[in-house]
């Protein structure tokens, strides 16, 4: 619902046209007097009722049926009439068509789906309704970008993320703020910013803004970050918490994840055979339903597989597998880390 900030004469005779009533009406409507009304319409912008009679014309457009709300806002922001809640209705279905491209990595598509909406309207012409979809809409575009490698910059992960939290702080919703927040710190994560990346995730693991499984999943990402600065035996104390409430939460998949992030932990520390152990345990029971999950999996498997001499062709043919299908979906973060791998491994 439209809100405003400071009733004037011009806004009230907005609401009076909204509702349809004439002026005697509207007068006996709010409890004020006939002359009153007069004087909002005749003066417009230049009168502003009394503080209690502010708070009467508040509530009165709260108690307007939503076709009478419509066309008050249509009154007053004619340049919002393109966002009707017909759009909106669209919209959303674009937005869940694009969750479900990008789960499947068909990115061109998702872009389409929601830059359709992002490039054709202004968040300052928009309503709440619409500001949340903008914000929803950004999120998922700062995923894309994320995902192919588009991480820093004016047209990156991070820019979309930013603006996008901007707006749900706006809205006052913490959780899609904190949702993001943990984007941010992932982001961190993937442009090399470790250290400062593991603070945030612990950060996040005990914040109620987020749900458990959230919280569960920046616990397991702050071991991700210490496994990556040689801190394996914390990080690997971090993950196993991790594991345990991915496990009492009943979720399968993120408990699958833990074990492919234990797995790396262990061969970080030169622990082959709990890496092994761990990566298969990965392999048995993680879905295998999206190239993004595929070639996460592979790499892993692949990179531990390199870090003993015989089993270092097998490594080798993994990561070739691991690469064709990043390059093949447009997962460039995902091809750097392949390539970064091989060449630690040449060196």
């Amino acid at each position: 619902m439209v809100s405003v900030q400071q009733w004037t004469g011009r806004e009230a005779s907005a609401l009076r046209a909204a509702l349809r009533m004439s002026m005697r009406a509207f007068a006996e409507h709010l409890g004020v007097a006939l002359r009153t009304v007069a004087k909002w319409e005749s003066r417009g912008t230049e009168t502003q009722p009394r503080p209690d009679t502010q708070a009467i014309l508040d509530t009165a457009l709260a108690r307007a049926d939503s076709a009478a709300q419509s066309r008050f806002e249509a009154v007053l922001f004619p340049e919002r009439k393109s966002a009707r809640p017909a759009d909106y209705e669209t919209w959303t279905e674009d937005i869940e068509r694009a969750v479900v491209c990008i789960s499947r990595q068909d990115f061109p598509f998702a872009s389409i789906l929601l830059n359709r909406w992002l490039g054709s309207r202004a968040p300052h012409q928009l309503n709440d309704k619409g500001l949340y979809l903008y914000g929803r809409s950004l999120v998922l575009l700062g995923d894309i970008q994320r995902d192919q490698g588009a991480i820093l910059g004016p047209l990156s992960a991070r820019h979309s993320y930013l603006t996008a939290r901007g707006m749900f702080t706006e809205l006052d919703i913490p959780r899609r703020v904190a949702q993001i927040e943990l984007s941010l710190a992932v982001v961190q994560e993937m442009s090399g910013q470790l250290e400062s990346s593991a603070r945030h995730y612990e950060l996040l693991a005990g914040d109620e803004r987020l749900s458990p499984r959230d919280r569960a999943r920046a616990r397991l990402w702050v071991g991700t970050a210490l496994s990556k600065e040689g801190d394996n035996e914390y990080a690997t104390g971090v993950m196993v918490e991790a594991t345990r409430s991915f496990e009492d939460l009943g979720e399968p998949e993120d408990w699958s994840v833990a074990h492919q992030k234990l797995a790396l932990a262990h061969r970080g520390a030169g622990d082959l055979k709990q890496a092994l152990h761990y990566i298969g345990i990965a392999r048995t029971t993680g879905a295998v339903d999206s190239p993004m999950q595929r070639v996460r999996l592979d790499t892993a498997y692949g990179h531990i597989l390199l870090s003993d001499a015989a089993t270092r062709n097998d490594g080798l043919s993994v990561l070739d597998q691991a690469a064709q299908v990043a390059r093949q979906y447009g997962l460039s973060h995902q091809l750097r880390s392949i390539e970064d791998i091989r060449k630690d491994q040449q060196g």
